[in-house]
């Protein structure tokens, strides 16, 4: 398999502070592990080009995106609550973080990888139509799933986010739409409040929300209880067209932000099941773009496991 990668030194340019857990050296880590890997150097770069306006709007209230970019030009502090902390530079990282999507989606489209992975900051799950939350400027999963189908023409997408903590934006923005299933497993209750296992979608989309709540303490057993019962089943029967990962490595039993125990290999585990369903139903096409993971070590491990069983070079 061809696993595209993509990312960019100028996510480095978002500052967040000394102490703030999403901050540079995540990304610096995470690209030294993979380039120890002899394998690494195989795989396609596929240049990141800055979402545009129109993609981003297709997600994000125009006065919101506004606001964004006057509050970041402005040198303030935060943009809407002090987790989202940003400076000078953000608003520009922060398209660039939302236009790894659409670039990753020409690449495997036009047949020049067969999947990719998007090491990016800052991470988008959280941010919702009209507010910055959580780290999360724009919603980069989102934006990808809208490109996919306005300028590819694929009706049916599927995000599975296996970050710890919910992804409230992404599942907001599509939970009265039938065309985008939103699956997620995360630590409930916590952080942000949402994901209860009785959300489920509204409207037309009902049905096409699932979230699999985990308590502290959970583990590999736990989570591969979940994919087996309960998402693999709603994937092969939704069938979809496309896939996309929000790859939070915050589940990692090391990581200091939340209480879920899964171990290195689960992420392996995991990966490779979702490579099955996009082989089976989405002709191989899975996307994965970067949220969480904050112990730089194990953040670093678990991307090295999840690109290497990706591209076929490890083994789940």
């Amino acid at each position: 398999m061809r696993t595209a990668f993509l990312s960019d030194t100028r996510f480095l340019d978002h500052l967040t502070g000394e102490g703030h857990p999403e901050r540079p050296a995540r990304l610096v880590a995470a690209e030294s592990r993979l380039a120890n890997q002899a394998w690494f150097a195989e795989l396609p770069r596929v240049a990141i080009t800055p979402a545009l306006l129109e993609q981003v709007e297709a997600l994000h209230d125009l006065s919101y995106i506004r606001r964004a970019e006057a509050v970041c030009g402005s040198g303030a502090p935060f943009l809407d609550t002090p987790d989202v902390a940003v400076c000078p530079a953000s608003f520009e990282v922060a398209l660039l973080a939302a236009g790894a999507g659409p670039s990753m989606a020409e690449a495997v489209l036009k047949g020049e990888a067969d999947n990719a992975f998007a090491l990016v900051r800052p991470p988008g799950h959280h941010a919702e139509r009209a507010a910055a939350m959580g780290f999360c400027v724009f919603n980069n999963v989102a934006v990808l799933a809208r490109h996919l189908q306005r300028a590819h023409g694929l009706d049916k997408i599927a995000i599975l986010d296996w970050d710890v903590h919910h992804g409230n934006g992404t599942q907001h923005l599509f939970e009265g739409d039938p065309s985008v299933f939103y699956l997620s497993l995360h630590q409930y209750p916590y952080y942000p409040g949402t994901g209860a296992a009785s959300e489920t979608g509204t409207g037309r989309g009902r049905g096409t929300t699932l979230n699999c709540p985990m308590p502290a303490g959970a583990g590999d057993s736990a989570y591969e209880r979940a994919f087996i019962e309960q998402i693999l089943p709603a994937l092969d029967l939704y069938r979809p067209e496309a896939v996309i990962i929000s790859a939070g490595f915050d589940a990692h039993l090391d990581d200091p932000l939340a209480d879920i125990q899964l171990s290195t290999g689960c992420y392996r585990w995991m990966t490779q099941r979702m490579l099955e369903v996009a082989d089976q139903h989405a002709g191989g096409r899975l996307f994965s773009l970067l949220e969480g993971g904050y112990h730089l070590e194990r953040l670093a491990e678990c991307v090295e496991a999840h690109v290497g069983v990706l591209s076929g070079h490890l083994k789940a």
